[in-house]
């Protein structure tokens, strides 16, 4: 028989068991809809997190004041991941910036302080985030651009860059350049507007340390809240924060590592430790919507069957006019695949729908909120398509061969 021939019968199998045949396409739907539509959304989220990790610096490096015990169990350099539980209220002062001075491999270094005041505008008053940097080296060391305006210059004072949601957005009155602000009565000018970033830090006020110092309260000469270092490449960053580690050991005169009174984290190992944990999310799920076409497959497989048993007298008419063995095995198989592609075609068109109604369903993907859209890629389609076709052949392959080794005597006997 040719390849048309086994085609035409395989289609007559599937259009004459039609309950059955559908409701084992519905499993195979299910299956792929549900493995194409995750796979596509964690392709996005992959794409998203590359996207965010682009615009991150990862070659820098903060220091905290604070360690937590539980840190000091997580491997590689950088394990810090901030001070919380920390074991002692330690302070970070100029003294460690000059410890970390003579450093191989670090480009720049500063100390920073932050707090949220009340910033007053046009009479209207609102409590925000206020940064206090190095003016010198911060407009090397930030990734943030202005949108209008200039950065902080080592000559200023009492003025600020703010971010675009101060900008526009906290008061009644858009906030311009060369506008005063107040901050616990003390006048500060604009000389730039962040361009804006999707995050907190377009809520944010950057001033020099020097005046931030008087406007934010409880703030100390020569006390830093974190030290932030960048260095000099991302290659140099594991080295670097090691020795980070070790000269703060020895400046602070701390002698065990539980003694520790600080956390250096690195963005570099941040980043990678977001990335491995999206891969795992992606695969959790998809090994979850993999049991679907299980279940799919299984289905087949008893469709299958059942159609071997239904059929035992025609495949003994077929074999008793000449039918080989190999005929009978090509029909199942292509009736098998058949299953496995219409299921196919349908749970692409269920993944692809799943995939545009996530945003709609609450899941975002960190960034771009809702309205972020989830398209599949044709390449997603085609492994879609290959993979139901693929299980729809693995499936019937066993109840074709049992069809294709039936004596003809017996299956003409059979009731």
């Amino acid at each position: 028989m040719r390849n048309s021939t086994y085609m035409k019968m395989a289609l007559n199998m599937l259009l004459h068991s039609k309950l059955r045949s559908w409701l084992t396409i519905i499993g195979i739907v299910i299956g792929v809809g549900a493995v194409v539509g995750i796979i596509s959304l964690g392709d996005a989220m992959e794409a998203n997190v590359q996207s965010r990790l682009a615009d991150m610096d990862l070659t820098k490096i903060t220091i905290s004041p604070g360690y937590s015990r539980a840190q000091s169990n997580m491997p590689g350099p950088g394990r810090g991941w901030g001070g919380g539980g920390s074991t002692t209220d330690a302070e970070l002062t100029d003294d460690d910036v000059s410890a970390l001075q003579g450093i191989e491999g670090i480009a720049y270094i500063s100390g920073e302080i932050s707090g949220r005041e009340e910033v007053t505008y046009t009479g209207e008053t609102a409590t925000l985030s206020i940064t206090g940097v190095d003016p010198q080296v911060w407009q090397y060391m930030t990734t943030l651009e202005t949108e209008s305006g200039r950065m902080l210059k080592p000559s200023d004072k009492y003025v600020a860059v703010i971010g675009s949601g101060v900008a526009s957005g906290i008061y009644d009155q858009d906030v311009g350049i060369n506008q005063v602000i107040t901050i616990n009565g003390k006048s500060v000018r604009i000389v730039g507007i962040l361009a804006e970033e999707g995050g907190s830090e377009d809520r944010q006020i950057y001033m020099p340390i020097d005046a931030a110092v008087y406007v934010i309260e409880d703030a100390e000469e020569d006390v830093f809240d974190s030290i932030t270092v960048k260095a000099q490449s991302e290659e140099m960053v594991d080295s670097v924060v090691t020795e980070i580690e070790d000269k703060l050991m020895i400046s602070r005169h701390i002698v065990r590592e539980d003694d520790r009174d600080f956390s250096v984290t690195a963005s570099k190992s941040m980043a990678e430790s977001v990335t491995e944990m999206t891969d795992s999310i992606t695969l959790f799920l998809g090994a979850i919507a993999a049991v679907s076409l299980l279940v799919g497959a299984v289905g087949i497989a008893n469709t299958m069957f059942t159609s071997v048993l239904e059929k035992t007298k025609e495949i003994g008419t077929m074999k008793a006019i000449g039918a080989k063995n190999r005929d009978i095995l090509m029909i199942f198989v292509y009736n098998s695949a058949m299953v496995g592609f219409v299921g196919g075609i349908f749970g692409v068109m269920l993944g692809g729908l799943v995939s545009a109604l996530f945003p709609y369903l609450g899941v975002t993907l960190m960034r771009g909120g809702s309205g972020t859209s989830i398209s599949l890629s044709p390449g997603l389609m085609v492994f879609g398509l290959t993979l139901a076709v693929l299980i729809g052949v693995i499936s019937g392959a066993v109840p074709a061969y049992r069809a294709s080794k039936l004596k003809p005597v017996d299956a003409l006997r059979y009731e």
